[in-house]
């Protein structure tokens, strides 16, 4: 049986559960649901604090877990990535009161607030700066006007919070993050996990590019296919017209309107366009 951690809450529970569902598994019906059993696929799912997941994991208890990143490097667990899953990006930076600090080196001595102590204990001993920080679980950005702490780290999207409470990025950013499988570091090869890692790589693929269709005239098809190479190579097959031939090939979803439009602009006509659901490449 295979056992897999999942976020119970928070922004990484529904976009995990979502691909899950997508590659083939049961997936809960209530978020009061804790465990879950899918008899099909011999899978059982334990649905854990986010936090909590790389610890199950290194400890080996679970075989795998989705979780964020930055979670597992803040917890310190024994556990390593295996899959990037593509969703769940977060950024984290430095900021303070203009002027306090311009770069990670004026950070030595500093009081440093987080919540998340691990990542920022890495980075800054792979900067070689010593600093004192200050673990909190929320609302960072209050520390600094609390005089509990000289700047924070935190989570960025757009920065308004910060600007709204007096402070500015500075710095290169300490990590950039995503949602992740992972599993205990240097386990074994297990013929399980690696069908869910296909699926999941079948999920993300699917959900990046798209099916298109095209008949050209048989002097444009290489320059079609210049245009959509495809994965491996487009298939061709020839119309009841024989001087024309139909195209087909993966195109990537975000250029789908340039490729279309380049097709058009070639000579291609009857361009489509299809969702891809899941694949295996």
């Amino acid at each position: 049986m295979l056992r897999i951690a999942v976020p119970n809450k928070g922004s990484l529970s529904e976009p995990a559960s979502q691909m899950l569902t997508e590659a083939g598994y049961r997936q809960r019906s209530d978020s009061r649901e804790l465990v879950l059993f899918d008899a099909e696929n011999d899978t059982e799912f334990f649905f854990l604090r986010p936090r909590d997941i790389a610890v199950y994991v290194g400890s080996g208890q679970l075989d795998v877990g989705i979780t964020g990143e930055d979670l597992l490097l803040d917890s310190g667990a024994d556990a390593e990535t295996i899959l990037p899953l593509g969703f769940g990006g977060s950024t984290f930076r430095f900021a303070g009161q203009p002027g306090v600090a311009d770069s990670v080196q004026d950070l030595g001595g500093k009081r440093i607030a987080t919540a998340y102590p691990g990542v920022v204990a890495s980075y800054l001993r792979d900067q070689g700066v010593e600093a004192s920080i200050i673990r909190l679980d929320g609302a960072v950005e209050t520390a600094v006007r609390l005089d509990v702490a000289d700047v924070i780290a935190d989570v960025v999207s757009t920065g308004t919070t910060l600007r709204n409470a007096g402070l500015a990025i500075f710095g290169e950013p300490l990590l950039t993050s995503e949602a992740v499988m992972i599993q205990r570091r240097g386990a074994a090869a297990s013929p399980r996990v690696e069908q869910l890692t296909r699926r999941l790589q079948g999920v993300i693929i699917a959900r990046q590019y798209v099916l298109m269709d095209y008949d050209i005239h048989n002097d444009l098809v290489e320059k079609a296919v210049a245009i959509t190479p495809g994965i491996e190579s487009p298939t061709i097959s020839p119309l009841h017209d024989k001087s024309w031939s139909a195209v087909r090939s993966m195109v990537e979803r975000k250029r789908t309107n340039q490729v279309m439009d380049e097709l058009w602009d070639l000579g291609a006509r009857g361009i489509l366009v299809t969702d891809i659901h899941a694949c295996r490449l």
